[in-house]
């Protein structure tokens, strides 16, 4: 009997602990929270927050605490969300090809992959120089110019493509449908006058 109340009344002590923990005082900033240098390395004084075009550590700031502890548990579910997605890519056995490109303005992936990256890597000053990347999406990516080579990285799941190939393509190959269409128009010969 009396190890039952010992028990019940430490359970309560340990509940009213806890709870007198969470209870935040309404008026305090996240300033004022942080200033105590036992608290410096807890999450909502280590959090930095993006406040017109500028990082700013949520510490520097007037936020109430209540807010910022709103915003640090925001901001740690968002990262373990990422963190459950990658360790999810990991388990799928993430593959990748580099397909390098010639003498072509767009680069794209094979069925399946996604476009991760696009990088010129051959150019002449005399053809210009190093070209503009325009466009970059999951499917492809275009430059401003036709350029000499570029490598294109696509990745995949193991488990949803097939295996990876390291290429080098031109552009014939890559698009024909894009050579096409930049053949130029044939027009018929107008008769010269003497």
């Amino acid at each position: 009997m009396k190890f039952g109340k010992i028990l019940s009344g430490g359970l309560l002590l340990a509940v009213l602990s806890v709870s007198a923990c969470m209870n935040v005082p309404a008026d305090m900033t996240v300033a004022e929270y942080c200033a105590n240098p036992k608290k410096a390395n807890e999450n909502v004084c280590r959090l930095k927050v993006e406040i017109d075009g500028q990082s700013t550590a949520l510490a520097d700031t007037n936020m109430r605490l209540a807010d910022g502890l709103k915003l640090t548990a925001s901001a740690q579910s968002t990262a373990d969300a990422a963190l459950a997605k990658a360790d999810q890519a990991l388990a799928n056995n993430m593959v990748c090809e580099t397909t390098t490109v010639q003498k072509s303005s767009t680069g794209s992936c094979r069925e399946g992959y996604t476009l991760t990256s696009c990088t010129q890597t051959r150019y002449t000053y005399r053809a210009g120089g190093p070209s503009i990347l325009r466009e970059i999406n999951d499917e492809q990516c275009r430059f401003n110019d036709r350029v000499l080579e570029m490598q294109v990285r696509c990745c995949g799941t193991a488990s949803t493509v097939s295996q990876p190939v390291e290429a080098v393509v031109t552009a014939e190959e890559a698009a024909p449908a894009e050579a096409a269409a930049e053949a130029p128009a044939q027009f018929p010969q107008a008769p010269v006058s003497p």
